[in-house]
């Protein structure tokens, strides 16, 4: 697909739109679900567009309408229409095909802006060693907290000076307050790294030989064993959709998963990756206190983690 056509544009903005009217959540489940066809296609010899350009790419990337779309169109709803079905930005789970027309055209626009950034952040020196993906995800994010809510990137000042800016009110202003204690996020996190890396070191294993003969892209031959803990991961989520309570209570992995699955494949030690996927676990709790508790909407933690985490490994690497 050429980056700037007509047609990719039309299909960006068109997955924004789906993206909006099922809510950010329902959106990166179904973007992960599209990463597993795609792959399966890739291993059947057939193309990687499905992969590349519908799944990661400017069609349904979590970028665009798989992700980002979702989460400025819910900003938007809560802060301007006031229509949220939910009543509050932070909540990525409602569908929003139920609020105003003009809410999923945002998440349209916001799906351009998303493509638009990522093309931008692979020009930049340093910044285009991180995921780009990620990149866009929170920069976007954090646009749309300015624009909808007024709001700094680190949250209400109200909050921060009432709580404390690392502190949580005994979790209860945490993301995913299930598992804000460290003796939790950081158990989940060694088990995440070390599946997700030995999920990469199978899978590349698998798809080398493919790549070498050319039967597999160089793209899909790094991507499928980088991205396929996250979508491992990604895919858990749905009891966060469709269940309540403590059924819903599932571990918010995705993050741990990248820098596992990355530092397997930089490195080849399943070790190292659980001890990577700890330090995404941290590093995600941290930056939820920083960035998400404080504020009116999400500005998601894991894929600020991995900003961070595979622009650091692929320097150090």
């Amino acid at each position: 697909m050429e980056t700037w056509s007509f047609d990719t544009l039309l299909l960006v903005f068109g997955g924004g739109i789906v993206g909006a009217a099922f809510g950010g959540l329902w959106s990166v489940i179904m973007c992960a679900g599209l990463v597993v066809l795609g792959s399966a296609i890739v291993f059947a010899g057939g193309p990687d567009y499905l992969l590349m350009q519908v799944a990661l790419g400017p069609v349904f990337g979590p970028h665009v309408g798989g992700f980002a779309a979702g989460l400025a169109a819910a900003a938007y709803a809560a802060g301007v229409r006031n229509n949220h079905p939910g009543g509050s930005a932070k909540d990525i789970l409602s569908p929003l095909i139920g609020t105003s027309w003009d809410v999923m055209v945002m998440g349209g626009i916001f799906s351009l802006a998303g493509h638009a950034l990522l093309q931008l952040v692979v020009l930049i020196p340093v910044l285009n060693k991180a995921d780009g993906v990620a990149v866009a995800v929170i920069v976007s994010s954090m646009v749309s907290r300015l624009l909808f809510f007024r709001e700094a990137p680190w949250g209400s000042r109200e909050s921060i000076k009432k709580i404390g800016y690392f502190n949580t009110d005994n979790y209860a202003i945490s993301w995913a307050p299930w598992q804000a204690a460290p003796s939790r996020h950081t158990v989940v996190g060694l088990g995440m790294g070390l599946i997700a890396g030995a999920l990469a070191l199978g899978l590349k294993a698998a798809l080398a030989p493919l790549a070498a003969t050319g039967a597999v892209s160089p793209a899909a031959a790094f991507v499928i064993p980088y991205i396929m803990g996250w979508v491992l991961a990604i895919l858990s989520l749905i009891p966060l959709n469709l269940a309540t309570g403590t059924v819903q209570q599932v571990p918010v992995a995705h993050a741990m998963a990248i820098f596992g699955s990355l530092t397997a494949l930089h490195t080849g030690s399943i070790v190292l990756a659980g001890i990577a996927g700890i330090i995404g676990a941290l590093i995600q709790e941290l930056l939820a206190r920083m960035f998400y508790n404080h504020g009116s909407t999400h500005i998601d933690p894991p894929a600020f983690a991995i900003l961070i985490g595979t622009m650091v490994l692929n320097l150090i690497f």
